[in-house]
């Protein structure tokens, strides 16, 4: 299929399905969740409160070992802003997720180049907080410290200290990041604008 092609058939999609629900119907999306960029599954109907079909690819690196992943799912309208996600604790640990609607398929692409700031990092499980013991070398768009919680399913917690975007700043409780076989659930985010590499981190 042509990109133009495709492109006209998702946006036709996206209209109606906002349609369909306009008008009281039930929305059905593809569910699923696997390793690789893309995953195949069963319709399913949302619940009312979702609105949106939503695909979120991700990739992470944990000591070297890299793994990509796909979700789709139902989704709330709020946390179907299109954005970038990336967050960098070190060389071989980072993290980096691409959110798209009313599209089958996602596409991951990761700015690998350092852009000269930095920040303190670190990464835990089953605490609430982490102590930075290195510094991160910020890469792409990654212009802000970010400090991370939230939930590794099931119910195990995660703490995390880095590099990180914009979007990954403004990132919503409740917002579903893939990583491995696992769902992250981020519950609080908090951000401020790197040093520069050549500077002291604060």
């Amino acid at each position: 299929m042509k990109p133009e092609t495709f492109l006209l058939a998702s946006a036709l999609l996206c209209t109606l399905l906002g349609l369909a629900f306009a008008l009281g119907c039930s929305l059905s999306c593809e569910v699923c969740v696997s390793d690789g960029s893309n995953c195949n599954g069963k319709l399913q109907t949302c619940t009312p409160d979702k609105d949106s079909c939503i695909v979120v690819v991700t990739e992470s690196n944990r000591k070297g070992s890299v793994d990509v992943t796909s979700y789709k799912g139902c989704a709330k309208s709020s946390e179907c802003d299109p954005a970038f996600l990336s967050i960098t604790m070190a060389l071989e640990n980072y993290m980096g997720s691409d959110t798209r609607c009313c599209q089958n398929d996602g596409t991951f692409r990761r700015n690998l180049t350092e852009n000269g700031l930095r920040c303190p990092s670190c990464f835990s499980v089953s605490t609430e907080t982490c102590t930075p013991t290195q510094e991160a070398l910020c890469v792409g768009e990654e212009t802000c410290c970010v400090t991370l919680t939230g939930l590794m399913h099931p119910g195990i917690r995660f703490a995390s200290q880095g590099c990180g975007t914009e979007a990954a700043c403004h990132s919503k409780p409740g917002t579903l990041v893939p990583s491995g076989s696992r769902l992250l659930t981020i519950e609080k985010t908090s951000c401020r604008p790197s040093p520069q590499a050549s500077g002291k981190a604060e």
